[in-house]
């Protein structure tokens, strides 16, 4: 009979201990996936019951399911919620999410951007318990591995509907496990394709590039340094010429929108030093309940600082705080600082009290994102309530059913990415042409008097009457 060994192996020739058969317990190489299938079931739970409950938080989900349709109807992605028949390649250069294409359509839903977004936060979990685990020993790696998936900025990210940097999370893990291995090809490899993620990502890329020259530096092929530099130089100029050439050839204004949020007020420079509490506080948050500093030992760190960097000279408060998914790019790189740090200190650190305390410091940070969690999304897992979409749910479902199949409809957030599976949706009040069929709208403060005015100052060409309201919920339709 086959039993298991020590160490958790099968030993085809022992025989039953005792008369029983052995449990199965796996080895250490299924922790990260074991791992990564808990937290994809969390991040998935998250997400799909808000939207379930009708609590999307912004006009992100729809945005992005309208450019997945796009691509998988065969056509360039666009979307009609930031303007009529906008070229979403002239926004943000994303063409990864045609990926999802394919699942979307076997299963045109919202829902399925959403689970696609849990997988690749969850898929990150791998690379990061893995390394852990291959430096610092196994429970040391799964202690590593579940605080970065409990971590803060990957729970504002799933909490926030979907967003294309969900593709960048597993890869910029991937890459920098294979640094940390010495597999300074790989490395690379896996970072390139962050130049098709988002524009600003070949920033990133150029950062992982020129670690790995840091790191290879007096290793015994100096070839790895040099093709180190050429990708980080090369990386550098693809983000510069898609910013500047492949945006603005799509974008219908010849532009890079997205300028004027670094350019206005006072520039760059004087941005950086608005607001510093705020921004210090955020690098705090980045970098001590994820490492407890010890990860300023790595010259990983390097690799936030173009996504910290193009954060903090912007314009946009948004970008300085802890909310939503900007955050996200950067829990990969902390958590796997921290297992350099941690791994340097113990090979060459001669101070007792600093040797300890990066012995203890991971059991420590996964401590700390416990107690964060309880203030974070996967708290409302243990609410019952969680799982229940309730009465505003059935009402939005019941007022949106008026609205036809196909028909051209103004939206404001709530309603969204309930309809953009099954209809044409534009932004209330973005529309720019004829008055659309229909409006659906979500306020409970709002009269049928006050909406119809409003309604009619958006569309002054049009009247509108309501035609279904519940719970916050109006639909309009065209006289």
């Amino acid at each position: 009979m086959t039993t298991l060994t020590a160490a958790g192996e099968r030993d085809a020739d022992a025989g039953p201990i005792a008369g029983r058969r052995v449990p199965f317990r796996p080895g250490p190489r299924a922790d990260p996936y074991l791992l990564a299938a808990v937290f994809l079931v969390l991040y998935t739970a998250v997400s799909v019951t808000r939207h379930l409950r009708w609590e999307n938080r912004s006009w992100d989900l729809g945005i992005f399911e309208q450019a997945v349709r796009s691509y998988a109807g065969l056509r360039l992605p666009v979307s009609d919620l930031k303007g009529p028949d906008f070229a979403l390649l002239g926004d943000h250069f994303s063409p990864v999410t045609a990926l999802i294409a394919p699942f979307y359509r076997l299963f045109p839903t919202p829902v399925t951007l959403l689970v696609a977004q849990a997988a690749l936060f969850a898929l990150a979990v791998v690379p990061v318990t893995r390394v852990a685990a291959y430096l610092l020993g196994r429970a040391t790696g799964a202690a590593v591995g579940a605080a970065y998936g409990l971590s803060w900025g990957v729970q504002r990210a799933v909490d926030f509907d979907f967003h294309e940097i969900a593709f960048a999370v597993p890869l910029i893990a991937f890459s920098l496990e294979a640094l940390l291995r010495e597999r300074y090809r790989a490395a690379l490899w896996w970072a390139l394709p962050l130049l098709v993620v988002k524009e600003d990502l070949g920033l990133t890329a150029a950062a992982i590039g020129a670690v790995v020259a840091l790191r290879a530096r007096g290793g015994p092929d100096p070839r790895v340094v040099r093709r180190a530099v050429v990708f980080a130089v090369c990386a550098a100029l693809a983000c510069l010429l898609t910013i500047a050439v492949l945006i603005p050839a799509f974008n219908s204004g010849g532009g890079y929108d997205y300028w004027s949020k670094v350019g206005d007020g006072g520039g760059p420079v004087q941005t950086a030093f608005t607001d510093v509490d705020q921004k210090l506080r955020t690098l705090l948050w980045v970098l001590v309940p994820t490492t407890g500093l010890l990860a300023l030992r790595s010259p990983l760190l390097l690799v936030l600082l173009p996504t910290l960097g193009w954060r903090f000279v912007s314009d946009d408060p948004h970008y300085w705080g802890t909310d939503w998914h900007y955050s996200a790019v950067l829990m990969p790189v902390v958590a796997l600082a921290l297992v350099d740090a941690v791994a340097r200190t113990r090979a060459g650190e001669r101070r007792p009290w600093l040797r300890a305390y990066a012995e203890r410091l991971p059991m420590g940070v996964l401590a700390a994102a416990l107690a964060l969690s309880t203030a974070l999304p996967v708290a409302g897992l243990t609410h019952t309530a969680t799982y229940r979409p309730g009465h505003l749910a059935a009402a939005g479902e019941r007022v949106l059913s008026v609205i036809p199949d196909g028909a051209e409809v103004a939206a404001n957030v709530r309603p969204i990415a309930h309809l953009t599976a099954r209809c044409r949706v534009f932004w209330i009040g973005n529309t720019d042409g004829p008055a659309p069929e229909y409006i659906a709208y979500w306020d409970p403060a709002q009269t049928a008097e006050e909406l119809t005015l409003y309604a009619h100052r958006m569309n002054p060409d049009g009247v509108y009457e309501v035609v279904a309201q519940e719970a916050g919920y109006w639909v309009l339709r065209l006289r």
